[in-house]
């Protein structure tokens, strides 16, 4: 494990409550020992309950963004969220494939916990086949998935098992490409996630936690793997210390008082004083 800091950036949306996209990130770099960095892909007016406003970011001033940063900042691991439209998911693509980042962590965001389209439809061929080949870790959820594969999805692990096969044949095959396909839409108690490199199926068993506030786990959980990999773990390594963060930043989200709907998960549980 390397002992220099690490510089992480996170390529997604603004969500202003804090509990999801960019700050959320960065909240989840800083508190794993990386240096958090940012790129602005889109703008949200959204709260723990909804979301009302969608403001696009110009893909020319997304890639004036991510030419400036990585002109002048080493850039260890890049966290993709929130893209929202078909020209930012080109241009970050491009920028991507010139400046061959060692660490891509994929969130294939396309909608809000409250329900809320956060990709446009004609978006999604566009980030299967411009991103997925470029994506070092893959990291939808189960709906995602679904999108993705342009199937059901799975409701048994079993079909978890062969959506993550899916997937990870979509991946470019260069190099050591992994899917970590999130199970927290199956029924039942249990949060089974597949880790899958196209030969070795790690499955990473977990407890559903009975909370309202789990606005922002997908990004959360999409962030501390970009760090953890940046700080030199491996893939398995990663996903399991990324989950269990995670879960403790869930079953610690009660010291927060964050709006009325799901509320953020504590991305500091282990650093701050719980009252």
């Amino acid at each position: 494990m390397t002992t220099q800091i690490p510089n992480v950036l996170s390529i997604a949306g603004v969500d202003p409550s804090g509990g999801a996209g960019i700050l959320a990130d960065v909240k989840t770099m800083s508190a794993l020992g990386g240096y958090g960095c940012a790129v602005v892909a889109a703008l949200t007016a959204q709260n723990t309950q909804t979301v009302t406003h969608i403001h696009p970011v110009p893909a020319d001033f997304v890639a004036a963004q991510l030419d400036t940063l990585f002109n002048d900042v080493r850039i260890d691991a890049t966290k993709i969220g929130m893209l929202g439209q078909v020209h930012v998911i080109r241009v970050v693509a491009e920028k991507l494939s010139t400046y061959l980042c060692e660490h891509i962590v994929l969130d294939p965001v396309m909608v809000a916990k409250s329900g809320d389209m956060l990709l446009e439809k004609n978006a999604v061929g566009e980030l299967r086949e411009a991103l997925l080949p470029l994506a070092t870790m893959l990291t939808p959820n189960l709906p995602e998935g679904g999108v993705l594969t342009e199937r059901r999805p799975p409701e048994t692990l079993p079909e978890m098992r062969k959506m993550a096969e899916i997937l990870r044949e979509k991946m470019n095959y260069q190099g050591h490409r992994w899917v970590f396909l999130k199970g927290g839409h199956l029924p039942g108690n249990e949060t089974t996630d597949l880790l899958h490199d196209g030969d070795v199926m790690i499955t990473l068993p977990g407890q559903r936690i009975q909370t309202p506030n789990t606005h922002g786990t997908g990004c959360t959980l999409s962030a501390a793997l970009a760090t953890l990999l940046a700080r030199g773990l491996t893939a398995q390594q990663a996903a399991q210390e990324a989950k269990a963060y995670l879960t403790q930043a869930i079953a610690q989200a009660h010291a927060l008082s964050v709006g009325k709907g799901h509320g953020p998960v504590n991305h500091f549980h282990g650093i701050w004083e719980n009252p």
